[in-house]
């Protein structure tokens, strides 16, 4: 049996292909269950996102689980095979428990140290569970996975910044509107997301705050939370013309804001711009409402650009976090009787990091005029040319466990680079 994740992520897939592919928790069962019938996977759990759509599953073939597991989610999505399989990424083994841990830790989020995603794995983990898709392998890893994101967040300041997609959002409509002090906004859609995105809003000085959902109760709810308003959904147009930024987040499956709709409330704002920030997957808003004059709609993937403004001071300890997690794959793999060279691997991580951290604090001492973005920069190179060195080594040592003669090579490497054994 092997171990394996396959999956798309923002990272290789745009977001009118991700949101084909989201599947809500009820259709969820529905997909397990099928995979399960076709008898190509022993153990599986899926993890649907805004960012990512992934399976991890444990196989006697990966390659035909992998390529049946997917005609599946396709067909119950009505998504054309070849379009998906174009840009699947593949994980397996050990690569695959690394993966897995990077992402419940959020280093693979498009905004690193985001909070969300642990939450979602947990879902996605105790969703599979229910449907009795989980066995020793799966659980075992994504228990780990849970202690090992604990860890990262524990031991690194990944998490010490507020940077989350909503909080993105708020920095981008405050560039927008040069400030947001008695700006009023509406929640179309009343989960977490929006949530967040609204309390941001409110510390910045936004008032009043009004929410709509299909749900009245939950509407209400959310509105007695942020001490705001609840707007019937059939009031949606009238609540468009009285606030300057719109948030949505609903489950909806197709657009619950159109451009007609848009466009009859833009004549009656003499001028007003208004703002919308859609962090729906699928989106709430409809593409076309972007080409109205006066009009400002942003989707998730617009918010990378925020995003990578915001990262910024979590990229130092992103790179502790990874030396972390190697550790911990070499520990969890070695629990699991896998093979012998994943220690070697974090030693010469760890033996090259150290040279790297020597050296750019000796050039630095001799630059104390250095601008942050010199630093930033001597950063960022000094750590890529370590990638570099490392990556040859790295891949041969993985190819020759993978052969089954890993000694000979460790030897080599732990010699070149005198390394201690461990």
């Amino acid at each position: 049996m092997a171990l394996f994740v396959a999956g798309l992520s923002h990272r290789n897939a745009p977001v009118e292909l991700r949101e084909q592919l989201a599947v809500d928790e009820d259709k969820l069962r529905e997909l397990l269950g099928d995979i399960a019938a076709a008898g190509v996977v022993r153990e599986a759990i899926i993890l649907s996102t805004c960012n990512r759509v992934e399976v991890y599953a444990v196989a006697d073939v990966p390659g035909e689980a992998r390529a049946t597991t997917f005609r599946q989610l396709c067909r119950h999505r009505g998504v054309e095979p070849a379009s998906v399989e174009a840009v699947l990424y593949t994980y397996a083994e050990g690569d695959a428990v690394r993966h897995a841990f990077r992402v419940a830790s959020s280093l693979d989020s498009m905004v690193i140290g985001e909070p969300q995603i642990l939450g979602q794995v947990k879902d996605a983990f105790a969703l599979a569970q229910s449907c009795e898709a989980v066995g020793p392998a799966l659980h075992s890893l994504f228990t780990q996975a849970f202690a090992v994101a604990k860890k990262v967040r524990t031991e690194t300041e990944i998490a010490r910044h507020a940077v989350s997609v909503s909080f993105a959002a708020v920095e981008l409509a405050k560039k927008i509107f040069g400030g947001l002090e008695g700006k009023a906004v509406l929640l179309v859609g009343a989960g977490k997301m929006s949530e967040l995105a609204a309390r941001h809003l409110v510390e910045q000085g936004v008032f009043p705050v009004y929410v709509t959902n299909r749900t009245w109760a939950r509407a209400q709810e959310m509105a007695r939370a942020l001490s705001g308003t609840a707007v019937p959904f059939d009031e949606l147009s009238t609540a468009l013309a009285a606030v300057d930024i719109v948030i949505t987040s609903t489950a909806a499956p197709e657009p619950v804001i159109r451009r007609e709709m848009v466009q009859r409330v833009m004549h009656g704002r003499r001028g007003r711009a208004l703002f919308f920030i859609d962090i729906a997957v699928p989106r709430d808003v409809e593409g076309a409402v972007d080409s109205l004059d006066g009009v400002y709609c942003y989707d998730i993937d617009d918010l990378k650009q925020v995003v990578d403004a915001n990262i910024r001071e979590r990229v130092r300890e992103a790179h502790r976090a990874e030396a972390l997690i190697d550790r911990e794959v070499a520990k969890f793999l070695a629990k699991q009787g896998d093979v012998e060279v994943i220690p070697t691997i974090v030693s010469l991580r760890e033996r090259l990091e150290a040279i790297r951290t020597g050296e750019v604090k000796r050039t630095l001492a001799r630059l104390p005029g250095a601008t942050p973005e010199t630093r930033e920069a001597i950063e960022a190179l000094s750590t890529a040319i370590v990638n570099k060195i490392l990556h040859a080594p790295i891949t041969k040592l993985r190819e020759s466990s993978r052969a089954g003669s890993p000694r000979s090579w460790l030897e080599l490497v732990h010699e070149l680079f005198g390394l201690t054994r461990r």
